[in-house]
């Protein structure tokens, strides 16, 4: 990452471009060869409707050969081992991940989340908001307003709930869940990241420090690497090589550290940055962008390599703030969730919506952030319900809601990760607690 790669010229947004001629001419004779297939089939009034709808001319015969185009094309479908493996997962099998574009085909669909258990809970002295997974899910981390971080192994409190089901195969089973008790900030501790390769676990507080510590020692409270800013640290997200780091405060700037240097870049065109305080950041799996949201209501995605911003949803959520991001894994779409309680899935190569999740948050705008997170098979989308302090799920597909689940807390949930290699999550609270939810395979 250089300055050179930084200073480019503005980016123009998608959004602010016409739809070229072609693809206009192109959604035309989709539209007339859907209208009409429907009058081929005998649906005169859907097929009129459409008609008007879409603004169609009104000489449409009835013809089948949208029907045979379709016969053709399937002919040449990709099967499910010919399409592009998802990049970044060392676990494959979880199924292919989030892709509308084909049918699923998984033989065994992931359970719903309102099946996990409550498998272990730990406690801190101040209210619990910040958590993660490290990358294989064998870890998780927690960190409290009381400025701790806890680092729990996932077998262990596995074994600790169930001992007798345990699998001795797994691993070490003796032992408390809690491996590591890290205390070296002084304030709130906002955001926690596992490195993508290294044995190293990251912090960010609202002391306005980044920390790096070596979770291999355990003797160990401090870090061996800390990053001074100028701003408490709200969120960051690690670039999927652990080289460059990227750090949301409270300033409405991005910043982006070179790992190895400590070097902070910025983008230097001001109309490029959010207007307001960035609420979460996310890299996509590939690395080719990361995504941004903010309390000014808009989602911008960045260039991974020139740190410029290529494209802006504004007003992503009709204006209200936009609290969290997440790409899927092939990169295809973005999922976001805003303070009036819907989740939401962008298509990045059209900069549309494609598919609004709502029923959450009984009493209209909720108060805490709160994130939307995928599953670890990206069949369901996560939502913790700030009215009812229960689990909201939908199948990603069709946000279809699945049934509701009480998280057990006895106040808001301020974070919830998904681990992402298995059926388990995280959800921080501010009853001090943190819950590891876990689905066990039932026993025949």
């Amino acid at each position: 990452m250089t300055n050179n790669h930084l200073n480019n010229s503005n980016a123009s947004n998608p959004e602010d471009d016409p739809e070229p001629t072609n693809l206009i001419k192109s959604r035309e004779f989709l539209y007339k060869l859907i209208i009409s297939q429907l009058f081929y089939d005998g649906h005169q009034s859907i097929g009129t409707s459409l008609q008007q709808a879409v603004q169609a001319e009104a000489n449409n015969a009835p013809s089948d050969r949208l029907f045979r185009l379709i016969l053709t094309g399937l002919e040449h479908e990709p099967s499910l081992k010919e399409r592009p493996k998802n990049v970044g997962i060392g676990n494959n099998n979880i199924g292919p991940g989030l892709d509308l574009e084909f049918e699923t085909e998984s033989s065994i669909p992931a359970p719903e989340p309102a099946l996990y258990e409550t498998a272990y809970v730990t406690s801190h002295k101040g209210n619990c908001r910040a958590g993660c997974f490290s990358a294989d899910g064998q870890l998780i981390a927690t960190g409290s307003v009381d400025a701790s971080i806890k680092i729990l192994d996932v077998d262990r409190m596995l074994a600790k709930s169930a001992p007798d089901e345990m699998d001795p195969s797994r691993g070490e089973q003796q032992g408390h869940p809690v491996i590591r008790t890290l205390y070296d900030h002084m304030e709130e501790v906002t955001c926690l990241e596992f490195h993508p390769k290294e044995t190293i676990l990251c912090s960010g507080s609202r002391d306005m420090t980044i920390k790096l510590f070596d979770i291999t020692k355990a003797s160990v409270k401090k870090a061996f690497k800390t990053i001074t800013a100028t701003e408490p640290i709200r969120a960051m997200s690690f670039h999927p090589g652990g080289d460059h780091l990227i750090v949301a405060t409270d300033h409405p700037v991005i910043r982006l550290y070179d790992m190895n240097t400590l070097q902070c870049f910025v983008c230097p065109f001001q109309n490029h940055q959010h207007t307001k305080i960035v609420t979460n950041l996310k890299w996509s799996k590939d690395a080719k962008l990361f995504a941004t949201c903010s309390r000014d209501g808009s989602i911008k995605l960045w260039d991974g390599v020139s740190n410029r911003c290529i494209n802006t949803f504004p007003k992503a959520h009709e204006g209200l703030e936009v609290c969290s991001v997440e790409f899927s894994r092939n990169g295809k779409y973005l999922l976001s969730s805003g303070k009036n309680s819907i989740c939401k899935l962008w298509e990045l190569t059209t900069s549309r919506c494609l598919i609004a999740y709502t029923g959450a948050g009984t009493t209209g705008k909720q108060e805490y952030e709160a994130q939307a997170v995928f599953n670890h098979s990206e069949d369901y989308v996560l939502f913790p319900d700030e009215a009812t302090t229960s689990l909201c799920a939908w199948n990603a597909r069709n946000a279809s809601r699945k049934q509701l689940m009480s998280l057990g807390h006895n106040g808001a949930v301020r974070r919830i990760a998904h681990s992402p290699s298995q059926a388990a999550f995280l959800t921080c609270s501010d009853d001090f607690r943190a819950r590891f939810w876990y689905r066990r395979t039932p026993t025949l």
